[in-house]
């Protein structure tokens, strides 16, 4: 459960330091006073999105602190990595230029990740979950969520996805009849005219090469008869293994004599060698040398074959054979695309079967949850003084789809003798918060959420009905940790933890505190809401005895 929220610069929130106990907490205060940002305080702990316009002006950050007590060994904090405690601390710092950073028991972690443990810590109920109740795409979400049927609707995607995989690759191989052939007309044109080029992979660089070389015949032939005299010699000159072998035949004769000197007649007769190996080679290479007019032409010619190719089907020869491969595989499949697209109905018809009939065990499943849960929510309804309310979760039958092959819709009468409409029909204000207070009890039975925030939810309520609905919330504070923001004395009255959100200004800026109240501030605030600003001896009694056990 939530047992300390602590708040700095947030909006005109300064500093607030809040204890929460467990059971029943409400918040209570004059509109406007801050008690809606104490609920985006609680919201940004649980990693929901910050505003930097949340902090207070005059300042560069904002911070939250939470403390939790009484916290499970949840999977979540062995898969991110951060130290279990059972009193684990979440702690946000908003800045100006957009920076969050969040930490859970001193461990850095990002805000989706924080956002994946604050849904597994607290659920928040607001006016706005009303919305949610009208439409009609949720309901499903609803039922499938009492229900717990998370194994049938993963059995079930997984046969959907293979339908889908199946007629993917079916729309993929059907084609009207003119425009296969013009497709296979293309493929033809593209295989012969690669395939008559004859080409062999890495043949283009070997052109190019041979190609550089032919051009620049006369440059290297120049090169290579100079490199032969100077390494041979000419008529006037020795050359380089002339005078190496000279060089080595004198150390030679005196090798003898030292050990350096051996050395070195070592060495002098490996590079002599050396160099008479590379003189032969070189003399070779220059007498192979050739050159033919005739060739580079030829050589250009088959370059420019290549270039055309290049342009069409890929830059080498080796991306242009592979093109030709992969036509030749796409003519194939089309020639035999009658074969494969029966070969493929079939497995789609078998691939459907298998979904329907999965998507039928999920249907009986959910039919049998909708009578549980719409005879708990009418219980819930009845203790919530609706005792002649009709409800029930309307099926249609539905093509295969993402969700299985269902459309749900709550219907409901509020009066005796009515006709069940859409939910969105016949339900008023005050009805409507009745009916969401009692779903969100009925489907917080099947979650392992502690804490419970209700924001509000009892807008439109007031009387009799308003009585009962604070006699629910502190009744489903028997097991669960609640807290309520709230406008109605009835609610207040029952809280079992009183908080008062009051604002203030000092020195031309507003402040907001966070106040625990006793018997006799609990009885002003009482009188405060009963009657407004004008509290009179007869608004204090009337408190009074509302805060009698």
């Amino acid at each position: 459960m939530l047992s300390l929220l602590s708040i700095e610069n947030i909006a005109v929130i300064e500093q607030a330091e809040i204890s929460f106990r467990s059971g029943f907490n409400v918040l209570t205060g004059e509109t406007g006073a801050g008690k809606s940002i104490v609920i985006d305080a609680i919201s940004a702990i649980l990693g929901e999105r910050a505003y930097r316009d949340m902090i207070r002006t005059g300042t560069d950050k904002a911070s939250v602190r939470a403390v939790f007590t009484q916290v499970p060994e949840l999977p979540w904090f062995s898969e991110f990595a951060v130290p279990y405690d059972s009193e684990t601390m979440i702690q946000r710092e908003i800045f100006l230029d957009g920076r969050n950073v969040c930490r859970v028991n001193g461990t850095p972690v990002s805000v989706s990740i924080l956002r994946k443990l604050g849904i597994q810590l607290i659920n928040i109920h607001g006016q706005h979950d009303s919305a949610s109740l009208f439409d009609e795409e949720n309901h499903l979400v609803f039922l499938d969520s009492f229900g717990e049927h998370g194994n049938l609707i993963d059995t079930y995607k997984e046969k959907f996805a293979a339908v889908q995989t199946l007629r993917r690759e079916i729309d993929s191989l059907t084609m009207d009849e003119s425009e296969k052939l013009r497709r296979m007309e293309t493929l033809r044109y593209q295989i012969a005219e690669i395939e008559k080029a004859e080409l062999e992979a890495g043949e283009d660089e070997a052109l190019e090469d041979r190609r550089r070389i032919l051009q620049s015949a006369e440059k290297i032939a120049a090169g290579m008869n100079d490199a032969v005299e100077n390494l041979y010699g000419g008529e006037d000159t020795d050359g380089a293994t002339a005078m190496l072998a000279a060089a080595e035949r004198a150390l030679g004769r005196i090798a003898k004599y030292s050990d350096a000197i051996a050395e070195l007649h070592e060495k002098i007769a490996d590079l002599m060698y050396q160099t008479d190996d590379v003189a032969r080679t070189v003399l070779d290479a220059r007498d192979e040398l050739s050159y033919s007019e005739e060739e580079l032409d030829r050589i250009e010619g088959r370059l420019d074959i290549i270039h055309k190719l290049r342009r069409k089907y890929g830059a080498t020869c080796s991306d242009i054979l592979d093109y030709l491969e992969k036509a030749k595989q796409e003519l194939d499949a089309i020639e035999f695309a009658d074969d494969h697209l029966e070969r493929l109905k079939e497995k789609l018809a078998k691939a459907e079967k298998s979904a329907w009939d999965a998507a039928e065990q999920l249907r009986n499943a959910r039919k049998a949850t909708a009578e549980t849960m719409s005879n708990r929510i009418l219980t819930e309804l009845a203790q919530l003084d609706m005792p002649r309310v009709q409800f029930e979760c309307r099926f249609t039958n539905i093509e295969l789809s993402a969700s299985g092959a269902d459309s749900v819709a709550f219907y409901m009468s509020a009066n005796a003798g009515e006709d069940l409409k859409p939910l969105s029909k016949v339900a008023s204000g005050g009805e409507l918060a009745r009916i969401m207070l009692a779903m969100k009890n009925v489907l917080a039975e099947k979650d392992q959420v502690n804490t419970l925030i209700f924001d509000e939810v009892d807008t439109g309520v007031s009387g009799r009905a308003a009585q009962k609905v604070a006699e629910k919330l502190r009744s489903v504070a028997g097991h669960k940790q609640v807290l309520c923001v709230t406008h109605l004395p009835q609610l207040a009255a029952l809280a079992e933890n009183h908080l008062l959100i009051a604002k203030a200004e000092r020195d031309g800026r507003t402040y907001t505190s966070v106040t625990p109240l006793d018997f006799e501030g609990r009885k002003y605030e009482l009188a405060r809401i009963i009657g407004g600003t004008n509290i009179t001896e007869t608004t204090l009694k009337s408190a009074a005895e509302m805060l009698q056990p």
